[in-house]
């Protein structure tokens, strides 16, 4: 990994997992000091009251100190160090057979590659031996093939580094539903979240009512330029508790280096407007108001749903960052009381105006307030001084360079475009490089007769011919 922790990683040696329990919060709480997915009721008798659930209040926290760059000691140490990563993005289509694992990890070890981001949940289903969620529908051979296991000694034979790429909150695409009565999606429709358009129309239809997740799922597919699929809620503390319970299963059961954030945001800002998701804003801001704006607001709630959230469009961000903020934080301290060597990092967005404002993604203040370890920057783009002003802002945010490592969207660039932001990257004084993917490089970016593109970039890039 990072150039100034190979002092420290001599005596480190992965030991076995022991599952303990969480450890006490640490000062300053995600939230601001405010409930964060509290369950709540109606604030007014004239709307029918949501339908019960398990949801339990998250802990307040005490005041929080103030912010400073720090990367605590026990991340400092993790098992398999490089000077430079040099890593892939490896989605779930290649982790579907035997073959395809032991073949993606030939293909990055003779590309000069050192680590892998396996793609171990993509829309709510697992490649590997999940005790949550059920089977990827398209795994091949039997129960016994764990594609994630395989992977891991593979990898670990050749000296690579694997870190389990966990998809958050993007829970389905567009295709056809899945399958499995299992599936997030089916089990627990009133788990996901709902865009503004539909807001008022799903306000009062039981989130069991089959028409329910179909509107959901017409309007993933007719919106397809601002939303992936289908969004679980953010606030909702039983998907809070559904994406803690699958880090830490990961942590605990395979030798992971690491385990990578991905789609830890909202998809846009017009989400979440889910009767539940509501109703946990009002109550989190109600202490906030004077008595007599709360009264006013909860009068119009009982003819307009979204008049909190249209009144207090400032608190209605804060909150829904705070969503995204506080389970990032309990998840960080979770994976360290159970495997302090163990690297959190994410994939973000490179435009960090949009990443807070737009996706309530705060992942600079993640950095700052030391809980995640390496920020990866999406910064997708063929344009060179796009992309070096995109990961310059990065650096400036993260502080130590090792704490960056600038993804790169391979598919855009071609391979000498690829080089190109690998050598910015490293003018930039990044710790490592993530190229977006391992898949188009092997299929479109590798047309048939020619050299492979993997080897391309590793044999100008990793091979110290002058770059």
């Amino acid at each position: 990994m990072m150039g100034r922790l190979l002092a420290l990683a001599m005596a480190v040696a992965l030991a076995g997992c022991t599952v303990v329990a969480d450890p006490p919060p640490p000062p300053g709480g995600a939230s601001g000091g405010a409930p964060a997915g509290e369950a709540g009721t109606e604030p007014t008798p004239t709307r029918p009251a949501p339908r019960p659930s398990a949801e339990a209040a998250a802990p307040r926290t005490a005041a929080e100190p103030p912010l400073r760059p720090r990367w605590p000691s026990r991340t400092m140490t993790p098992v398999r160090v490089f000077p430079e990563v040099r890593g892939l993005w490896v989605v779930r289509s290649s982790m579907t057979s035997t073959d395809e694992v032991r073949r993606l990890v030939d293909r990055a070890v003779a590309g000069g590659f050192n680590t892998l981001f396996l793609q171990v949940r993509g829309r709510g289903d697992a490649f590997y031996r999940s005790r949550w969620e059920p089977r990827a529908e398209t795994v091949e051979g039997g129960p016994g093939f764990d594609p994630l296991a395989l992977a891991v000694e593979e990898a670990h034979a050749r000296g690579m580094a694997v870190h389990a790429w966990v998809n958050t909150h993007l829970v389905w695409g567009l295709g056809d539903l899945p399958e499995s009565p299992d599936h997030m999606v089916h089990s627990h429709p009133d788990w996901l979240a709902v865009p503004r358009a539909l807001g008022r129309e799903l306000h009062n239809v039981h989130p069991e009512d089959p028409s329910y997740l179909r509107r959901l799922h017409e309007h993933a597919r007719t919106h397809t330029d601002t939303q992936e699929g289908i969004y679980s809620s953010p606030s909702h503390p039983e998907v809070k508790e559904r994406v803690y319970a699958i880090w830490m299963d990961l942590v605990e059961r395979y030798d992971l280096d690491g385990i990578h954030f991905d789609y830890i945001r909202f998809p846009n800002a017009t989400f979440d407007y889910s009767r539940s998701a509501l109703v946990r804003f009002r109550d989190w801001v109600a202490p906030r108001l004077p008595p007599e704006r709360l009264r006013a607001l909860d009068g119009e709630y009982g003819r307009n749903p979204h008049a909190f959230v249209e009144a207090l469009p400032g608190p209605w961000g804060e909150f829904r960052r705070a969503q995204i903020t506080g389970l990032v934080e309990r998840i960080y301290h979770g994976v360290k009381a159970r495997r302090p060597e163990s690297i959190v990092s994410a994939a973000v967005f490179a435009d960090q105006e949009d990443a807070r404002i737009h996706r309530f993604q705060d992942w600079p203040s993640w950095m700052e307030r030391g809980f995640l370890d390496v920020a990866v920057p999406m910064a997708y783009t063929p344009d060179p001084e796009l992309y070096r002003s995109q990961i310059r802002a990065a650096r400036r945010a993260v502080g130590e360079g090792e704490r960056l490592w600038a993804g790169v969207g391979a598919y855009l660039n071609g391979v000498d475009g690829t080089l190109g932001k690998i050598d910015i990257a490293r003018a930039e004084g990044a710790g490592g490089v993530v190229l977006f993917s391992y898949d188009w490089a092997v299929a479109e970016g590798t047309p048939p007769g020619s050299t492979p593109f993997l080897q391309r970039v590793g044999a100008a890039a990793f091979r110290g011919n002058g770059r």
